[in-house]
Formats: structure tokens, C-alpha cells, sequence
């Protein structure tokens, strides 16, 4: 198979992506939620509930682990803007780093079986790894938004298909995990089974990434990313936008650990059965699936900050119907739904945001970093998935939630409460109240006309 060309450098390229990368660019969410979607739904109860570790231990691992790693994101994005090599800025890496990252990604199941502080070792140092990878590949493949086009509508249509493929690999981790451990014998053989699978299409997906992407904005940006890396981080630290979405970031993810993390612990101990994990999930995320393709027209009609603001007081909604009877399957099935749609526009935009803000920041400063920028998002995800991974692990624990045990205390039960319905909710006030002070949208063209003309492009 012959290698695409780096970067189209004509200044005449409009800018729009044809079916077949948009495709190949999705695929690459739906390999990262292989493993990212895991981590947020079973990572804490694999290790509190089949390798026997305290639940408030793993969430301190988690936590510190989240918090550290955004200076690897930071530090991934300066690294991009300055790499050069025949496959442009970001592709490279995903063709380098995937392979290392699926094999840890496996092996973070298979925790020895050595004494407990053994195992604390063990998962400590490979949860660092496979979140240090997770950085070397899901930085670049979300650069790649800003260096494929530089056309606003495109970028969201990218994104809308990076979301729908997203969707798909949430669903099947939800729903095909749990058979495919009891496929592999069960037990944590049955862990290990399942993720090699995983991991084997995982990296496969990520090829095809890579070899159907191609990087277009060189010939546009051919005088930037010069300036040493504290001119890009001086200049990040003066974007406004970029920092208020840094924060939006933070709260989505950990709203989206929250009511992940806690669904299992949801399934069996308020509605009496695990198997039921699959059908929350499925109720959540089949809306995404069936609406995210609605997300481009609606985007160019109402704006991607409109719509956000709609979800989230949807999703709100669809929680507080839950808390009304929250052990009735039926309702909690029809609050799921509900909670499922509002977040669709959630889900499908908010990455869309920070493409948006490589330009207002080389707009406001003349510094422009694709790479550095788009660490936001990762580091964003990163603090709000380790905050909201943490606080399962820590409420539970404050709760006194024995892992195995099949009659839990009605602290812990309330605990499971919070991490399903209550704290969900408090985080997408915060969000609601964020997202109604971000106008970059209602700028964005001027500002494109702005650069446009600096560059001598009108």
C-alpha cells in the first residue's frame, strides 16, 4: 500500500474531505474507546471486584495518575508542533506509538498474583503506562482535526464522524465485554481474553487512521510553530477560549466517569442485576448512534454552543426522572434515554471547540499551535476522567462499599446513588453555566477573515 502524501500545500484547496478519510478518521475514536470507554466503565471494578484491591486505593492511583499525566500532554503537544518527518506533524506518531500503546493496554490486565502491595506496584506503574501511550496516539489523532482542513464545517463534520464511531466502540465495550469475559472462561483469564481482542482491532482501526488521513494546512501555517515551546505555552495561557473549553472539558469527562464508573454498581445493587449494565449502556449511547448524523445540518443552523446548552439541561432532566423512582427498570430506562439524547450534542461538538481556538489564539497573540492546543482536550479528559474515576472509587469507599459482597449498607447504597444520578447533575449545572459565557462562535468568521488577510489569502 502506497504511503498519502503529507499535506496537500496547494493554496487553492478548499478544504473538504472526501467520504472515505472522513470514515478512516472516525475509526480512530473508535479504536481509542477500546480502551478509553473500559477504563471509565470496568477499570474500577476489575480491581476492586476481580483483583481484590481497595476501591479508595485505586482511586488515589487514578487520580495521581490523571493529574501527572496532563504535563505528558502538554509536553506531546509542544512535541507535535515541532515534529517533521514524511507523514507531517501528528500521523507519525500514531503510526509509531499505537502497537506499544494496545500491548500495555492488555497487560493492564493481567495484574500478578503477588501480595496486595505487589498488585498496588504492579497497577500504578501500568496505568502510567497505558495513560502515557494513551497521550503519544490520542493527541496527534486529535490534531489531525485542525491539520486536515481548515474549514470550520468540515472540522465539525470530521468530528461528527470521529463521535459516531466514538458512540459505536462505547456500545460495544458496554455491551460485549462482559460476554466475551464469560467467552474467555471468566475470572481475570476472561479479562485478558477479551482485551487481546480488543487491543488486535484496536490497532488495526489505528492503522487505517493512518493510512487514510492527510495532513492539508501546511501551505497556510508555513510561518508558525518557530518560536521556542514557552512562546506557544505564554501564548495558550492568553487564550481565553481555549481555558474556558479546558474547563468544559473537565467537567463533561467527569460527569461522563461518574455515571460510567457507577453504572455496574447501578445495575447490580439497585435494579439486582449486572446484566443489566449492557441495556443502561446501550439506552445512553444508541441515541448518539441514531441522532450524532443530524449534528452537521443543526450545527450550521443553531451553532454548536446552542446546542450544548439544550443537551445538558436535557440530561439533567432525564436524572432528576431517574431520582423520582430511581429502582424502577422502566423509568430508569426511559431517564436513561432521555439522558442518552441530551448528550448528543455534547458527545458530537465539544471537540469541535478546539479547533476553533488554534485560530482565535493566532488571531489574539500570532502564535498558532495545533499541538498544543489540542493537549487541552486531551489533558481535559485526562484531569476530569482521573477526578471522576477517583471519586468513584473514593465514594464508594467513604460509603462502605465491599467489593463481592452481596448485600451492601444503605450508606453504600447512596454512594451508588451519587455516583449515578446526583453528582452527574451538579456537574452539568457548572457546565451550562460555562458554556453561556463562550461567543467564539458568533466570531469565528471574522476572525478567519482577519488571519486570512494577514496572510494575503483574500
Amino acid at each position: 500500500m502506497s504511503l498519502p502524501q503529507t499535506a496537500d500545500k496547494s493554496p487553492k484547496s478548499n478544504g473538504k474531505i472526501g467520504f472515505t478519510e472522513k470514515v478512516g478518521y472516525g475509526l480512530g475514536d473508535l479504536a481509542t474507546n477500546f480502551a478509553w470507554a473500559s477504563m471509565s466503565m470496568f477499570i474500577v471494578y476489575f480491581y476492586t471486584d476481580v483483583v481484590g484491591i481497595s476501591a479508595g486505593i485505586i482511586g488515589t492511583i487514578i487520580l495521581l495518575s490523571r493529574f501527572l499525566d496532563g504535563v505528558s500532554d502538554i509536553a506531546m503537544g509542544g512535541i507535535i508542533d515541532k515534529t517533521k518527518s514524511k507523514h507531517g506533524k501528528a500521523r507519525p506518531w500514531i503510526l509509531w506509538l499505537t502497537i506499544p500503546f494496545v500491548v500495555v493496554m492488555v497487560l493492564l490486565f493481567t495484574v500478578p498474583g503477588v501480595s496486595d502491595l505487589g498488585k498496588i506496584i504492579y497497577v500504578a506503574i501500568t496505568y502510567n503506562l497505558v495513560i502515557l501511550l494513551y497521550t503519544g496516539v490520542v493527541i496527534p489523532y486529535g490534531t489531525l482535526n485542525t491539520l486536515m482542513t481548515p474549514d470550520q464545517n468540515e472540522r465539525g463534520v470530521l468530528n461528527v464522524y470521529r463521535m459516531f464511531f466514538a458512540t459505536i466502540g462505547i456500545i460495544v465495550v458496554g455491551n460485549l465485554v462482559l460476554p466475551m469475559v464469560n467467552f474467555f472462561g471468566g475470572g481475570q483469564v476472561g479479562w485478558i481474553g477479551a482485551y487481546s481482542v480488543l487491543a488486535l482491532v484496536a490497532a488495526i482501526m489505528y492503522m487505517v487512521t493512518f493510512f487514510t488521513s492527510k495532513e492539508r494546512t501546511a501551505y497556510l501555517n508555513k510561518d508558525v510553530n518557530k518560536e521556542p515551546f514557552w512562546i506557544g505555552f505564554k501564548a495558550l495561557v492568553k487564550n481565553k477560549y481555549w481555558i474556558m473549553v479546558l474547563f468544559m472539558f473537565i467537567l463533561y469527562y467527569v460527569n461522563d466517569a461518574l455515571y460510567n464508573g457507577g453504572t455496574i454498581y447501578y445495575a447490580e445493587y439497585i435494579l439486582g442485576n449486572p446484566a443489566l449494565v449492557g441495556l443502561l449502556t446501550l439506552c445512553i449511547q444508541l441515541p448518539a448512534l441514531l441522532l450524532i448524523p443530524f449534528l452537521a445540518p443543526l450545527m450550521k443552523k443553531f451553532g454548536k454552543t446552542k446546542l450544548m446548552i439544550g443537551g445538558t439541561l436535557l440530561f439533567i432532566a432525564g436524572s432528576i426522572l431517574i431520582i423520582i423512582n430511581p429502582t424502577s427498570l422502566t423509568v430508569v430506562i426511559i431517564g436513561s434515554i432521555l439522558r442518552g439524547i441530551g448528550r448528543v450534542p455534547l458527545f458530537g461538538l465539544i471537540f469541535a471547540l478546539l479547533p476553533d481556538t488554534v485560530e482565535y489564539g493566532e488571531w489574539k497573540t500570532g502564535v498558532r499551535r495545533e499541538g498544543l492546543v489540542y493537549s487541552g482536550g486531551s489533558m481535559g479528559t485526562k484531569i476530569g476522567t482521573g477526578i471522576g474515576a477517583a471519586s468513584v472509587g473514593w465514594i464508594l469507599s467513604f460509603g462502605g462499599y465491599v467489593g463481592g459482597q452481596a448485600i451492601q449498607s444503605d450508606t453504600a447504597i447512596f454512594a451508588i446513588n451519587a455516583l449515578f444520578l446526583y453528582l452527574p447533575i451538579v456537574t452539568f449545572v457548572l457546565l451550562v453555566l460555562l458554556l453561556s459565557f463562550y461567543k467564539l462562535d458568533k466570531e469565528y468568521p471574522q476572525i478567519i477573515n482577519d488571519l486570512r488577510a494577514r496572510k494575503g489569502l483574500l
